[in-house]
Formats: structure tokens, C-alpha cells, sequence
């Protein structure tokens, strides 16, 4: 059985999510503040919905202080339907932005999707290793390395790392990579592929000034160089 973690202020809200999750087949754990949802995430849910607007800490900050630690789908919820924020939450690790009020059924339905893509995802060999440049992708690890020296990528930031390293030279729109990475199901737009495609150019540079890697195809997209 699949357990899903909801950490949202509203013990209500979280009564009536755990009923429609349970009634679904899932195991529900609630958190009704983001110190306490930082130390269930411990448990290794296999899916997280995060409200962001908490007293003390938000979504955000929790978002932030378990995603290295925690690698399943985080759905965000909140009140606020702006563009910058969705941004800012699908950036700094979150897999989708959810808008209050929303349908239960649009929400386990979105719970059902990304879970469903966690299984898809193809298991990688032992010595799955690519290697560019000064640059070395380990897809079964989940780890690139730039010069020898580990480079810290979110979840999302890798994923289209190996997107555009194993098609090199073919150029993804920024509509193209986020339908692969997010899926039709989340909710944002492709302006948040450039603002993946800045951070990881930024580490990698850090470390690597010599050499680019992901190109701007102006007018259609990115690609990996050859």
C-alpha cells in the first residue's frame, strides 16, 4: 500500500483529504504543521501534498529542507493562483501546484498520475554512465559530476539533465520538456523550464566555465551539444 504524507494547517481540509485517499486504496499520514512534516517525511512517503501557507513555516521552506532527503512527488496547495508562486514552488522541487479550493477528485487524480509515472520510470543499469566533456551523468544514481566534484541538482534539474544528454543534438521545445517532466497533469507553465535550465547552467558553470553543455536554440528550444 502506497502512503501519501498531507501537511496543511487546516485539520479539516486534512480530515476530509485523508477520507478520499484512504477511500482510494492509500495509507495517509498527517502533519498539521511543517516542523512535524519535516520529521514524518522521515518515514519515506511515497508521495507528499504540502500546503503552503503554514504559521511558523511554509511549504516552501519545508519543500526546501526535504528535497535532498526525499525523492517522491511534493503536490503543493495553495490560495494563491499566480504565476510567480507556481514558479517558485514546481523550481525549488516541488512536481505540481494545486489551487484552493479544488475537487477531491481532481486532486486523486493527480495523486493516481504521478504515482503512476514514479512506477514508469525505467530502472537503470549498474554502469549506466555518460560521460561529456568534464561532465559525468550516473543515471542509475541519480548523481552528475562536474570535474570529479558532485553537483547538487534537484529532482526535477536532473530529469532534464538526462532528458537532453541522452538525445543529444535534438532540440526539445520548452513546452516539449515540460510536458515530459511534468506531465500534462501539473499545473504551470514552460516558463518554469527556463528558470531549471538558468539553475543548472549556474552549477554546472561553477564548476565548469569552459564548457556549456545544454544550448539555447533561439526561436525553438534547448538542446544537448553534441
Amino acid at each position: 500500500m502506497e502512503t501519501i504524507l498531507v501537511i496543511d494547517d487546516e485539520e479539516d481540509l486534512v480530515m476530509i483529504i485523508k477520507d478520499a485517499l484512504e477511500a482510494n486504496g492509500y495509507n495517509v499520514l498527517a502533519a498539521y504543521n511543517g516542523i512535524d512534516g519535516i520529521e514524518m517525511s522521515k518515514q519515506k512517503p511515497d508521495l507528499i501534498i504540502l500546503d503552503i501557507m503554514m504559521p511558523d513555516m511554509d511549504g516552501f521552506n519545508v519543500c526546501d529542507l526535504i528535497r535532498d532527503n526525499v525523492d517522491c512527488p511534493i503536490l503543493f496547495l495553495s490560495a494563491k493562483d499566480n504565476e510567480r508562486d507556481k514558479i517558485k514552488g514546481l523550481t525549488i522541487g516541488g512536481d505540481d501546484y494545486i489551487t484552493k479550493p479544488f475537487s477531491l477528485k481532481e486532486l486523486v487524480s493527480r495523486v493516481k498520475a504521478h504515482l503512476r509515472r514514479e512506477k514508469r520510470k525505467v530502472k537503470k543499469e549498474d554502469n549506466a554512465l555518460i560521460n561529456f566533456k568534464n561532465l559525468d551523468i550516473d543515471l542509475k544514481g541519480l548523481n552528475v559530476r562536474v570535474n570529479n566534484e558532485n553537483i547538487n541538482l534537484t529532482k526535477k534539474e536532473f530529469e532534464i539533465v538526462e532528458l537532453l544528454a541522452l538525445n543529444p543534438g535534438q532540440v526539445f521545445s520548452k513546452d516539449q520538456i515540460y510536458e515530459k517532466i511534468w506531465g500534462y497533469d501539473g499545473s504551470g507553465d514552460s516558463s518554469t523550464v527556463t528558470e531549471h535550465i538558468k539553475k543548472i547552467r549556474s552549477k554546472i558553470s561553477s564548476l565548469d566555465k569552459e564548457n556549456r553543455y545544454i544550448e539555447t536554440v533561439w526561436g525553438l528550444g534547448y538542446k544537448w551539444e553534441k
